[in-house]
Protein backbone atom coordinates (compact mmCIF):
# COMPACT_ATOMS: atom_id res chain seq x y z
CA UNK A 1 0.00 0.00 0.00
CA UNK A 2 2.82 2.21 1.01
CA UNK A 3 4.59 1.68 -2.46
CA UNK A 4 1.68 2.01 -4.72
CA UNK A 5 0.53 5.96 -2.68
CA UNK A 6 4.42 6.33 -3.18
CA UNK A 7 4.15 5.28 -7.02
CA UNK A 8 0.94 7.48 -6.84
CA UNK A 9 2.37 10.52 -5.95
CA UNK A 10 5.64 10.12 -8.40
CA UNK A 11 3.47 10.16 -11.19
CA UNK A 12 1.56 13.39 -9.88
CA UNK A 13 4.84 15.45 -9.37
CA UNK A 14 6.16 14.22 -13.15
CA UNK A 15 2.19 15.33 -14.44
CA UNK A 16 2.19 18.93 -12.72
CA UNK A 17 5.70 20.08 -12.15
CA UNK A 18 4.52 23.35 -13.08
CA UNK A 19 1.26 23.60 -10.53
CA UNK A 20 3.98 22.83 -7.92
CA UNK A 21 5.96 25.43 -9.28
CA UNK A 22 3.61 28.33 -9.29
CA UNK A 23 1.81 27.36 -5.66
CA UNK A 24 2.13 29.54 -2.76
CA UNK A 25 1.99 27.51 0.77
CA UNK A 26 -2.06 26.84 1.35
CA UNK A 27 -3.64 28.58 4.65
CA UNK A 28 -5.72 26.70 7.16
CA UNK A 29 -8.42 29.42 8.10
CA UNK A 30 -8.88 27.10 11.91
CA UNK A 31 -8.99 30.35 13.85
CA UNK A 32 -10.49 33.71 14.21
CA UNK A 33 -14.12 32.75 13.48
CA UNK A 34 -17.63 33.90 14.99
CA UNK A 35 -20.99 33.06 14.34
CA UNK A 36 -24.67 34.61 15.29
CA UNK A 37 -28.69 33.08 14.75
CA UNK A 38 -30.80 33.64 13.13
CA UNK A 39 -30.75 35.76 9.38
CA UNK A 40 -29.70 39.31 8.70
CA UNK A 41 -32.78 41.91 7.34
CA UNK A 42 -32.30 42.95 3.81
CA UNK A 43 -31.91 46.90 3.01
CA UNK A 44 -33.71 47.70 0.07
CA UNK A 45 -31.07 47.18 -2.42
CA UNK A 46 -30.94 43.21 -1.03
CA UNK A 47 -27.57 43.88 1.13
CA UNK A 48 -27.72 42.03 4.02
CA UNK A 49 -27.90 44.66 7.29
CA UNK A 50 -25.30 42.13 9.16
CA UNK A 51 -22.71 43.18 6.63
CA UNK A 52 -23.07 47.01 7.16
CA UNK A 53 -23.02 47.03 11.10
CA UNK A 54 -19.95 47.84 12.87
CA UNK A 55 -21.37 46.66 16.47
CA UNK A 56 -20.01 43.48 17.20
CA UNK A 57 -21.57 42.60 20.39
CA UNK A 58 -23.94 39.93 18.86
CA UNK A 59 -21.22 37.98 17.26
CA UNK A 60 -20.13 35.08 19.19
CA UNK A 61 -16.36 33.50 18.99
CA UNK A 62 -16.70 30.15 17.80
CA UNK A 63 -13.41 27.76 17.08
CA UNK A 64 -14.93 25.79 14.05
CA UNK A 65 -18.06 27.64 11.95
CA UNK A 66 -19.64 24.12 12.48
CA UNK A 67 -22.55 23.34 15.29
CA UNK A 68 -22.78 26.47 17.01
CA UNK A 69 -24.01 25.89 21.35
CA UNK A 70 -27.61 27.01 21.40
CA UNK A 71 -29.31 25.91 18.32
CA UNK A 72 -32.57 25.82 19.71
CA UNK A 73 -34.28 24.48 16.48
CA UNK A 74 -32.79 27.31 14.63
CA UNK A 75 -32.26 26.69 10.70
CA UNK A 76 -30.46 29.94 10.11
CA UNK A 77 -26.78 30.87 11.09
CA UNK A 78 -24.29 33.70 9.87
CA UNK A 79 -20.73 32.79 10.66
CA UNK A 80 -17.75 35.56 9.75
CA UNK A 81 -14.16 35.78 9.55
CA UNK A 82 -11.38 38.66 8.47
CA UNK A 83 -9.24 36.87 5.56
CA UNK A 84 -5.43 37.67 6.44
CA UNK A 85 -2.93 38.75 3.92
CA UNK A 86 -0.62 37.15 1.58
CA UNK A 87 0.64 36.72 -1.48
CA UNK A 88 -1.43 34.36 -3.79
CA UNK A 89 -1.77 35.12 -7.51
CA UNK A 90 -5.05 32.95 -7.98
CA UNK A 91 -6.50 33.11 -4.51
CA UNK A 92 -9.55 31.02 -3.68
CA UNK A 93 -11.61 29.46 -0.35
CA UNK A 94 -11.73 25.77 -0.56
CA UNK A 95 -14.07 24.45 1.87
CA UNK A 96 -14.86 20.60 2.19
CA UNK A 97 -18.49 20.75 2.60
CA UNK A 98 -21.62 22.77 4.31
CA UNK A 99 -24.55 22.00 5.67
CA UNK A 100 -26.78 22.66 3.74
CA UNK A 101 -26.66 25.84 1.19
CA UNK A 102 -25.05 28.91 1.52
CA UNK A 103 -24.25 32.96 0.22
CA UNK A 104 -21.26 33.87 0.96
CA UNK A 105 -20.05 38.00 1.13
CA UNK A 106 -16.88 39.44 0.78
CA UNK A 107 -17.72 43.30 3.00
CA UNK A 108 -21.44 43.29 1.68
CA UNK A 109 -20.66 41.98 -2.14
CA UNK A 110 -22.05 38.60 -2.41
CA UNK A 111 -19.44 36.85 -4.43
CA UNK A 112 -20.69 33.36 -3.89
CA UNK A 113 -23.61 31.29 -3.42
CA UNK A 114 -24.83 27.33 -3.47
CA UNK A 115 -28.29 26.77 -3.65
CA UNK A 116 -31.23 29.01 -3.63
CA UNK A 117 -32.60 31.46 -0.39
CA UNK A 118 -36.15 32.21 -0.80
CA UNK A 119 -37.91 35.05 0.85
CA UNK A 120 -38.07 33.38 4.15
CA UNK A 121 -34.47 32.77 3.73
CA UNK A 122 -34.98 29.20 3.42
CA UNK A 123 -34.06 26.29 0.90
CA UNK A 124 -33.71 22.83 -0.13
CA UNK A 125 -31.14 20.12 0.12
CA UNK A 126 -28.79 20.30 -3.23
CA UNK A 127 -26.19 17.81 -2.21
CA UNK A 128 -22.73 18.11 -0.54
CA UNK A 129 -20.30 19.39 -2.87
CA UNK A 130 -16.97 20.58 -1.68
CA UNK A 131 -16.41 24.35 -2.42
CA UNK A 132 -14.27 26.72 -4.29
CA UNK A 133 -15.10 30.36 -3.93
CA UNK A 134 -13.09 32.61 -6.09
CA UNK A 135 -11.38 35.74 -4.02
CA UNK A 136 -10.34 38.92 -5.30
CA UNK A 137 -6.97 40.65 -5.24
CA UNK A 138 -7.64 43.05 -2.83
CA UNK A 139 -9.73 40.75 -0.01
CA UNK A 140 -7.09 41.01 2.47
CA UNK A 141 -7.94 42.00 6.20
CA UNK A 142 -11.66 42.28 4.64
CA UNK A 143 -14.25 40.59 6.46
CA UNK A 144 -16.07 37.60 4.71
CA UNK A 145 -19.21 36.55 5.89
CA UNK A 146 -21.18 33.24 5.63
CA UNK A 147 -25.10 33.09 5.72
CA UNK A 148 -26.25 29.65 5.91
CA UNK A 149 -29.85 27.73 5.92
CA UNK A 150 -30.02 24.52 7.04
CA UNK A 151 -32.98 21.98 8.61
CA UNK A 152 -30.13 18.66 8.56
CA UNK A 153 -28.49 17.81 12.04
CA UNK A 154 -25.72 19.54 10.91
CA UNK A 155 -25.32 23.41 10.22
CA UNK A 156 -22.38 25.19 8.96
CA UNK A 157 -19.02 24.42 7.23
CA UNK A 158 -17.69 21.26 7.83
CA UNK A 159 -14.34 19.93 7.09
CA UNK A 160 -11.84 22.23 6.60
CA UNK A 161 -11.20 25.86 5.09
CA UNK A 162 -8.22 26.61 3.54
CA UNK A 163 -7.04 29.76 1.73
CA UNK A 164 -4.99 28.64 -1.71
CA UNK A 165 -3.99 29.11 -5.45
CA UNK A 166 -6.35 27.71 -7.47
CA UNK A 167 -3.29 25.61 -9.37
CA UNK A 168 -2.66 24.01 -5.87
CA UNK A 169 -6.63 23.32 -5.11
CA UNK A 170 -6.71 21.26 -8.37
CA UNK A 171 -3.27 19.10 -6.99
CA UNK A 172 -5.25 19.21 -3.94
CA UNK A 173 -8.42 17.23 -5.12
CA UNK A 174 -6.11 15.44 -7.36
CA UNK A 175 -3.74 14.37 -4.30
CA UNK A 176 -6.65 13.22 -2.13
CA UNK A 177 -8.72 11.37 -4.78
CA UNK A 178 -6.84 9.35 -6.69
CA UNK A 179 -6.40 6.46 -4.50
CA UNK A 180 -9.79 6.22 -3.74
CA UNK A 181 -10.31 6.09 -7.06
CA UNK A 182 -8.02 3.41 -8.32
CA UNK A 183 -10.46 1.62 -5.09
CA UNK A 184 -13.46 2.39 -6.73
CA UNK A 185 -12.40 0.91 -10.21
CA UNK A 186 -11.03 -2.16 -8.28
CA UNK A 187 -14.47 -2.48 -6.29
CA UNK A 188 -16.38 -2.05 -9.52
CA UNK A 189 -14.21 -4.24 -11.61
CA UNK A 190 -14.49 -7.40 -8.77
CA UNK A 191 -18.36 -7.00 -8.91
CA UNK A 192 -18.24 -7.69 -12.45
CA UNK A 193 -16.56 -10.63 -11.67
CA UNK A 194 -18.44 -11.77 -9.53
CA UNK A 195 -21.82 -10.68 -11.45
CA UNK A 196 -20.34 -13.11 -14.11
CA UNK A 197 -19.25 -15.79 -11.70
CA UNK A 198 -23.07 -15.52 -10.31
CA UNK A 199 -24.34 -16.29 -13.66
CA UNK A 200 -22.23 -19.20 -14.29
CA UNK A 201 -21.32 -20.72 -11.14
CA UNK A 202 -23.40 -23.02 -8.94
CA UNK A 203 -22.56 -20.60 -5.77
CA UNK A 204 -24.82 -17.81 -7.19
CA UNK A 205 -26.08 -16.07 -3.69
CA UNK A 206 -22.75 -16.12 -2.04
CA UNK A 207 -21.51 -14.02 -5.89
CA UNK A 208 -24.22 -12.54 -6.07
CA UNK A 209 -23.71 -10.66 -2.27
CA UNK A 210 -19.74 -9.86 -2.89
CA UNK A 211 -20.59 -8.33 -6.64
CA UNK A 212 -23.62 -6.71 -4.94
CA UNK A 213 -21.06 -5.61 -2.00
CA UNK A 214 -18.25 -4.34 -3.85
CA UNK A 215 -20.51 -2.51 -6.40
CA UNK A 216 -21.91 -0.72 -3.44
CA UNK A 217 -18.80 -0.02 -2.11
CA UNK A 218 -17.22 1.17 -5.15
CA UNK A 219 -20.21 3.32 -6.08
CA UNK A 220 -20.35 5.50 -2.48
CA UNK A 221 -16.57 5.78 -2.62
CA UNK A 222 -16.36 6.75 -6.36
CA UNK A 223 -19.46 9.32 -5.92
CA UNK A 224 -17.68 10.72 -2.38
CA UNK A 225 -14.67 11.05 -3.42
CA UNK A 226 -14.06 14.82 -4.47
CA UNK A 227 -12.73 14.50 -8.14
CA UNK A 228 -15.92 13.31 -9.29
CA UNK A 229 -17.48 17.08 -8.82
CA UNK A 230 -14.96 17.61 -11.49
CA UNK A 231 -15.62 14.63 -14.00
CA UNK A 232 -19.41 15.73 -13.79
CA UNK A 233 -20.68 19.18 -11.78
CA UNK A 234 -24.25 17.54 -10.01
CA UNK A 235 -23.98 17.32 -6.67
CA UNK A 236 -27.59 15.91 -5.81
CA UNK A 237 -26.90 13.19 -8.24
CA UNK A 238 -23.41 12.17 -6.41
CA UNK A 239 -25.24 12.30 -3.33
CA UNK A 240 -28.18 9.97 -4.47
CA UNK A 241 -25.60 7.22 -6.05
CA UNK A 242 -23.57 7.72 -2.40
CA UNK A 243 -26.60 7.14 -0.44
CA UNK A 244 -27.96 4.21 -3.07
CA UNK A 245 -24.19 2.73 -1.87
CA UNK A 246 -24.08 3.00 1.19
CA UNK A 247 -27.29 1.79 2.18
CA UNK A 248 -27.16 -1.66 -0.28
CA UNK A 249 -23.85 -2.70 1.83
CA UNK A 250 -25.53 -4.67 4.53
CA UNK A 251 -27.61 -6.22 1.88
CA UNK A 252 -24.68 -7.43 0.16
CA UNK A 253 -22.92 -9.01 2.83
CA UNK A 254 -26.28 -10.30 4.72
CA UNK A 255 -26.66 -12.31 0.96
CA UNK A 256 -23.42 -13.37 1.43
CA UNK A 257 -23.55 -14.17 5.12
CA UNK A 258 -26.59 -15.71 5.19
CA UNK A 259 -25.84 -19.68 3.77
CA UNK A 260 -23.32 -20.14 5.50
CA UNK A 261 -24.99 -20.67 9.13
CA UNK A 262 -27.96 -22.98 10.18
CA UNK A 263 -31.36 -22.10 9.66
CA UNK A 264 -31.77 -20.28 12.92
CA UNK A 265 -29.37 -17.77 12.75
CA UNK A 266 -29.58 -17.09 8.79
CA UNK A 267 -33.04 -16.49 9.54
CA UNK A 268 -31.65 -13.51 11.71
CA UNK A 269 -29.16 -12.18 9.05
CA UNK A 270 -31.96 -12.45 6.07
CA UNK A 271 -33.61 -10.29 8.13
CA UNK A 272 -31.45 -7.49 8.92
CA UNK A 273 -30.62 -7.08 4.76
CA UNK A 274 -34.69 -7.41 4.12
CA UNK A 275 -34.94 -4.49 6.65
CA UNK A 276 -32.17 -2.40 4.74
CA UNK A 277 -33.97 -3.19 1.25
CA UNK A 278 -36.73 -2.23 2.67
CA UNK A 279 -34.97 1.24 4.15
CA UNK A 280 -33.39 2.03 0.61
CA UNK A 281 -36.32 1.56 -1.51
CA UNK A 282 -38.16 3.23 1.22
CA UNK A 283 -35.57 6.34 1.65
CA UNK A 284 -34.74 7.08 -2.12
CA UNK A 285 -38.44 6.86 -3.46
CA UNK A 286 -39.58 9.42 -0.79
CA UNK A 287 -36.83 11.09 -1.59
CA UNK A 288 -37.31 11.53 -4.88
CA UNK A 289 -40.64 12.18 -4.91
CA UNK A 290 -39.99 15.38 -2.76
CA UNK A 291 -41.46 13.73 0.25
CA UNK A 292 -38.29 14.84 1.89
CA UNK A 293 -34.62 15.44 1.51
CA UNK A 294 -32.16 13.19 0.67
CA UNK A 295 -30.17 14.60 3.80
CA UNK A 296 -32.53 13.79 6.17
CA UNK A 297 -32.57 10.06 5.17
CA UNK A 298 -29.04 9.80 6.42
CA UNK A 299 -29.59 10.62 10.16
CA UNK A 300 -32.15 7.76 10.49
CA UNK A 301 -30.01 5.39 8.41
CA UNK A 302 -26.97 5.76 10.43
CA UNK A 303 -28.90 5.19 13.33
CA UNK A 304 -30.08 1.85 11.80
CA UNK A 305 -27.05 0.75 10.96
CA UNK A 306 -25.38 1.72 14.26
CA UNK A 307 -28.04 -1.21 15.99
CA UNK A 308 -28.25 -3.83 12.55
CA UNK A 309 -24.18 -3.39 12.16
CA UNK A 310 -23.22 -4.61 16.18
CA UNK A 311 -26.37 -6.97 15.81
CA UNK A 312 -24.67 -8.41 12.87
CA UNK A 313 -21.14 -8.49 14.45
CA UNK A 314 -22.90 -10.68 17.42
CA UNK A 315 -24.25 -13.21 15.63
CA UNK A 316 -21.21 -14.28 13.45
CA UNK A 317 -19.27 -14.13 16.90
CA UNK A 318 -21.69 -16.40 18.58
CA UNK A 319 -21.37 -18.71 15.44
CA UNK A 320 -17.57 -18.01 14.23
CA UNK A 321 -16.37 -21.55 15.33
CA UNK A 322 -18.32 -22.64 12.34
CA UNK A 323 -16.89 -21.04 9.73
CA UNK A 324 -13.75 -22.07 7.45
CA UNK A 325 -10.72 -19.56 7.16
CA UNK A 326 -11.65 -18.21 4.48
CA UNK A 327 -14.73 -17.49 6.06
CA UNK A 328 -13.17 -15.77 8.87
CA UNK A 329 -10.75 -13.84 6.77
CA UNK A 330 -14.01 -12.23 4.94
CA UNK A 331 -15.70 -11.93 8.09
CA UNK A 332 -12.88 -9.97 9.68
CA UNK A 333 -12.09 -7.52 6.39
CA UNK A 334 -15.89 -7.13 6.90
CA UNK A 335 -15.74 -6.09 10.63
CA UNK A 336 -12.71 -3.68 9.66
CA UNK A 337 -14.88 -1.92 6.86
CA UNK A 338 -17.65 -1.85 9.61
CA UNK A 339 -15.78 -0.30 11.94
CA UNK A 340 -14.17 2.48 9.77
CA UNK A 341 -18.48 3.33 8.58
CA UNK A 342 -19.20 3.59 12.09
CA UNK A 343 -16.05 5.73 12.53
CA UNK A 344 -17.28 7.86 9.68
CA UNK A 345 -20.31 8.08 11.06
CA UNK A 346 -19.14 9.05 14.47
CA UNK A 347 -17.11 12.26 12.81
CA UNK A 348 -20.28 13.04 10.60
CA UNK A 349 -22.52 13.73 14.00
CA UNK A 350 -19.52 15.50 15.45
CA UNK A 351 -19.09 12.81 17.99
CA UNK A 352 -15.52 12.65 17.03
CA UNK A 353 -13.16 15.58 15.85
CA UNK A 354 -13.05 16.05 11.70
CA UNK A 355 -10.82 14.08 9.89
CA UNK A 356 -10.63 12.53 6.64
CA UNK A 357 -11.17 8.72 7.53
CA UNK A 358 -10.05 6.13 5.02
CA UNK A 359 -13.52 4.00 4.68
CA UNK A 360 -11.91 2.92 1.29
CA UNK A 361 -9.17 1.26 2.58
CA UNK A 362 -11.56 -0.92 4.41
CA UNK A 363 -13.24 -1.76 1.10
CA UNK A 364 -9.82 -2.11 -0.12
CA UNK A 365 -9.10 -5.07 2.44
CA UNK A 366 -12.23 -6.40 1.71
CA UNK A 367 -11.77 -6.68 -2.34
CA UNK A 368 -8.15 -7.86 -1.69
CA UNK A 369 -8.89 -10.72 0.67
CA UNK A 370 -11.37 -11.42 -1.88
CA UNK A 371 -8.82 -11.55 -4.35
CA UNK A 372 -6.59 -13.21 -2.35
CA UNK A 373 -8.61 -16.31 -1.85
CA UNK A 374 -9.54 -16.71 -5.92
CA UNK A 375 -5.90 -16.67 -6.52
CA UNK A 376 -5.58 -19.40 -3.98
CA UNK A 377 -8.22 -21.48 -5.22
CA UNK A 378 -6.79 -20.69 -9.05
CA UNK A 379 -5.03 -23.47 -9.68
CA UNK A 380 -8.06 -25.64 -9.49
CA UNK A 381 -10.94 -23.46 -11.34
CA UNK A 382 -12.17 -23.89 -14.78
CA UNK A 383 -11.19 -23.14 -18.09
CA UNK A 384 -13.50 -19.80 -17.99
CA UNK A 385 -11.81 -18.54 -15.01
CA UNK A 386 -8.39 -17.95 -16.91
CA UNK A 387 -10.70 -16.39 -19.41
CA UNK A 388 -11.92 -13.82 -16.95
CA UNK A 389 -8.21 -13.31 -15.62
CA UNK A 390 -7.26 -12.29 -18.57
CA UNK A 391 -10.17 -9.75 -18.81
CA UNK A 392 -9.54 -8.67 -15.75
CA UNK A 393 -6.15 -7.44 -16.81
CA UNK A 394 -7.76 -5.76 -19.51
CA UNK A 395 -10.11 -4.17 -17.59
CA UNK A 396 -7.52 -2.87 -14.84
CA UNK A 397 -5.13 -1.68 -18.00
CA UNK A 398 -8.69 0.51 -19.32
CA UNK A 399 -9.14 1.75 -15.77
CA UNK A 400 -5.67 3.33 -15.59
CA UNK A 401 -5.90 4.73 -19.19
CA UNK A 402 -9.25 6.66 -17.76
CA UNK A 403 -7.23 7.96 -14.84
CA UNK A 404 -4.43 9.14 -16.81
CA UNK A 405 -6.79 10.46 -19.20
CA UNK A 406 -8.81 12.40 -15.92
CA UNK A 407 -5.27 13.72 -14.92
CA UNK A 408 -4.37 15.30 -18.31
CA UNK A 409 -8.42 16.53 -18.28
CA UNK A 410 -7.60 18.30 -14.78
CA UNK A 411 -4.69 19.60 -15.52
CA UNK A 412 -6.22 21.56 -18.61
CA UNK A 413 -8.48 22.82 -16.07
CA UNK A 414 -5.60 24.72 -14.33
CA UNK A 415 -4.97 26.62 -18.12
CA UNK A 416 -8.40 27.50 -18.85
CA UNK A 417 -10.95 30.71 -17.47
CA UNK A 418 -13.68 29.25 -16.58
CA UNK A 419 -16.11 31.83 -17.70
CA UNK A 420 -14.82 32.45 -21.22
CA UNK A 421 -13.31 29.51 -22.15
CA UNK A 422 -10.26 31.76 -23.25
CA UNK A 423 -7.12 30.80 -22.02
CA UNK A 424 -6.12 32.36 -18.53
CA UNK A 425 -3.35 34.60 -17.21
CA UNK A 426 -1.29 31.31 -16.56
CA UNK A 427 -1.52 30.40 -20.22
CA UNK A 428 -0.08 33.96 -21.48
CA UNK A 429 2.46 33.97 -18.79
CA UNK A 430 4.25 30.37 -20.31
CA UNK A 431 2.81 30.86 -24.15
CA UNK A 432 4.40 34.68 -23.98
CA UNK A 433 7.73 33.43 -22.86
CA UNK A 434 8.24 31.03 -26.13
CA UNK A 435 6.86 33.26 -27.80
CA UNK A 436 9.20 35.79 -26.74
CA UNK A 437 12.32 33.02 -27.23
CA UNK A 438 11.21 32.72 -30.96
CA UNK A 439 10.94 36.43 -31.40
CA UNK A 440 14.71 36.91 -30.43
CA UNK A 441 15.37 35.21 -33.29
CA UNK A 442 14.48 37.53 -36.00
CA UNK A 443 10.57 37.34 -36.55
CA UNK A 444 8.36 40.05 -34.96
CA UNK A 445 5.11 39.57 -32.67
CA UNK A 446 2.69 42.29 -31.33
CA UNK A 447 0.90 42.57 -28.13
CA UNK A 448 -2.24 43.81 -28.28
CA UNK A 449 -3.60 44.24 -24.43
CA UNK A 450 -7.46 45.67 -24.53
CA UNK A 451 -10.03 46.54 -21.76
CA UNK A 452 -13.80 46.88 -21.69
CA UNK A 453 -14.71 50.68 -20.56
CA UNK A 454 -16.84 51.29 -17.85
CA UNK A 455 -16.83 48.23 -17.18
CA UNK A 456 -17.30 48.59 -12.81
CA UNK A 457 -20.15 51.19 -13.56
CA UNK A 458 -21.73 48.55 -16.03
CA UNK A 459 -22.08 45.84 -13.66
CA UNK A 460 -23.47 48.21 -10.98
CA UNK A 461 -25.78 49.19 -13.52
CA UNK A 462 -26.92 46.06 -15.12
CA UNK A 463 -26.06 43.39 -12.23
CA UNK A 464 -22.70 41.10 -12.22
CA UNK A 465 -25.09 38.56 -14.17
CA UNK A 466 -25.17 40.38 -17.28
CA UNK A 467 -21.26 41.24 -16.87
CA UNK A 468 -20.55 38.14 -17.17
CA UNK A 469 -22.66 37.36 -19.96
CA UNK A 470 -20.76 40.13 -21.90
CA UNK A 471 -17.68 38.71 -20.92
CA UNK A 472 -18.67 35.51 -22.25
CA UNK A 473 -19.83 37.17 -25.28
CA UNK A 474 -16.78 39.62 -25.89
CA UNK A 475 -14.36 36.61 -24.98
CA UNK A 476 -16.77 34.64 -28.53
CA UNK A 477 -16.11 37.72 -30.06
CA UNK A 478 -12.54 37.78 -29.99
CA UNK A 479 -11.59 34.18 -30.55
CA UNK A 480 -13.58 34.40 -33.60
CA UNK A 481 -12.21 37.43 -35.20
CA UNK A 482 -8.33 37.20 -34.95
CA UNK A 483 -6.23 34.75 -36.52
CA UNK A 484 -5.59 31.16 -35.81
CA UNK A 485 -2.13 31.61 -35.03
CA UNK A 486 -3.23 34.73 -32.36
CA UNK A 487 -3.76 33.36 -28.70
CA UNK A 488 -6.50 35.54 -27.09
CA UNK A 489 -6.35 34.88 -23.25
CA UNK A 490 -8.43 36.84 -20.45
CA UNK A 491 -6.05 38.22 -17.85
CA UNK A 492 -8.67 38.78 -15.61
CA UNK A 493 -11.85 41.12 -14.81
CA UNK A 494 -12.31 42.91 -17.97
CA UNK A 495 -9.11 42.51 -19.37
CA UNK A 496 -7.69 40.66 -22.45
CA UNK A 497 -4.52 40.14 -24.13
CA UNK A 498 -4.06 38.65 -27.92
CA UNK A 499 -0.43 37.98 -28.61
CA UNK A 500 0.04 37.85 -32.38
CA UNK A 501 2.94 35.84 -33.55
CA UNK A 502 4.36 37.85 -37.20
CA UNK A 503 2.29 40.19 -37.03
CA UNK A 504 3.62 43.98 -37.52
CA UNK A 505 2.62 47.05 -36.00
CA UNK A 506 0.73 48.26 -39.31
CA UNK A 507 -0.83 44.88 -39.47
CA UNK A 508 -2.02 44.77 -35.73
CA UNK A 509 -3.38 48.13 -36.18
CA UNK A 510 -5.45 47.66 -39.02
CA UNK A 511 -7.24 44.08 -37.45
CA UNK A 512 -7.61 45.96 -34.06
CA UNK A 513 -9.48 49.02 -35.93
CA UNK A 514 -11.74 46.78 -38.24
CA UNK A 515 -12.51 45.16 -34.95
CA UNK A 516 -13.34 48.29 -33.12
CA UNK A 517 -15.61 49.53 -35.86
CA UNK A 518 -17.99 46.04 -35.68
CA UNK A 519 -17.59 46.61 -32.08
CA UNK A 520 -19.70 49.88 -32.54
CA UNK A 521 -22.08 47.75 -34.33
CA UNK A 522 -22.64 45.20 -31.67
CA UNK A 523 -25.53 45.40 -29.40
CA UNK A 524 -25.08 42.82 -26.22
CA UNK A 525 -28.46 40.95 -24.73
CA UNK A 526 -28.88 39.24 -21.25
CA UNK A 527 -31.89 36.69 -21.79
CA UNK A 528 -34.05 39.15 -23.00
CA UNK A 529 -32.80 42.50 -22.28
CA UNK A 530 -30.74 44.61 -24.30
CA UNK A 531 -27.50 46.22 -23.06
CA UNK A 532 -26.76 48.54 -25.42
CA UNK A 533 -23.59 48.93 -26.87
CA UNK A 534 -20.11 48.21 -25.12
CA UNK A 535 -16.65 49.89 -26.16
CA UNK A 536 -12.84 49.07 -25.94
CA UNK A 537 -9.78 50.65 -24.86
CA UNK A 538 -6.65 48.96 -26.53
CA UNK A 539 -3.01 49.28 -26.70
CA UNK A 540 -0.69 48.00 -29.01
CA UNK A 541 3.08 47.23 -28.93
CA UNK A 542 5.30 45.31 -31.28
CA UNK A 543 8.81 43.79 -31.08
CA UNK A 544 10.95 44.82 -32.64
CA UNK A 545 9.46 48.22 -33.96
CA UNK A 546 8.80 49.74 -30.28
CA UNK A 547 11.70 47.50 -28.49
CA UNK A 548 14.92 45.71 -28.48
CA UNK A 549 13.39 42.89 -25.69
CA UNK A 550 9.70 41.59 -26.74
CA UNK A 551 9.21 41.39 -22.74
CA UNK A 552 9.00 44.21 -22.53
CA UNK A 553 5.70 44.54 -25.01
CA UNK A 554 3.89 43.42 -21.92
CA UNK A 555 4.58 47.10 -20.22
CA UNK A 556 4.92 49.01 -23.36
CA UNK A 557 0.99 47.86 -24.83
CA UNK A 558 -0.21 48.38 -21.30
CA UNK A 559 1.02 52.27 -21.25
CA UNK A 560 -0.66 52.28 -24.91
CA UNK A 561 -3.86 50.98 -22.92
CA UNK A 562 -3.62 53.59 -20.48
CA UNK A 563 -3.20 56.34 -23.21
CA UNK A 564 -6.64 55.43 -24.75
CA UNK A 565 -8.28 55.82 -21.86
CA UNK A 566 -6.66 58.92 -21.05
CA UNK A 567 -7.68 59.69 -24.39
CA UNK A 568 -11.29 59.56 -24.52
CA UNK A 569 -11.48 55.45 -24.61
CA UNK A 570 -13.63 53.92 -27.46
CA UNK A 571 -10.21 53.93 -29.51
CA UNK A 572 -6.62 52.10 -30.12
CA UNK A 573 -3.11 53.85 -29.35
CA UNK A 574 0.00 52.26 -30.73
CA UNK A 575 2.86 52.91 -28.33
CA UNK A 576 4.88 55.49 -28.89
CA UNK A 577 7.89 56.86 -26.60
CA UNK A 578 7.22 59.71 -24.48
Amino acid sequence: MRLSLSLLWALLLAITPQLLLASTAPLDLDAGWEYRWGDSPLQADGTPTWTQEEATEAWQAIDFPSNPPGRDGESNAWFRITLPSGEWRDPVLYIYSVDLIVQVYLESELIYQYGHFDEQGKGRFEGWPWHMISLPEDFANKPLYFRIFSNYTDIGLWGEVKLMDRPDLWQFILTNSAVDLVISAFSLLLALLAGVFALIHSRRRSFAGIGLFSFASGIMILAETQASQLLLNLPLLWDYLAAAGYYALPIGIGLLLEHWFDSRHSRWIRLLWQLHLAYLVAALTLAMSGAVNLSSTFPVYDVLLAITLPSLFIILALRVSALNGEQRWIVATYALFGLLLLIDMAVAHGLLPWARVPVSAGALAFSLTLVAISIRHYSRTQTELVRLNQRLEQQVEERTQALQKMVEKLLAFSYQDPLTGLKNRRHFDEMFQQEAAIARRGKPVTLVMLDIDHFKHFNDLHGHEAGDTVLMTMGKLLSDYFREDDAVCRLGGEEFVVVMPGATSAEATDRIERFLVSMRDQRFMHGEKELGRVSLSCGIATYPDHTDDPVELIRLADQALYRAKQRGRDRFETYAAS
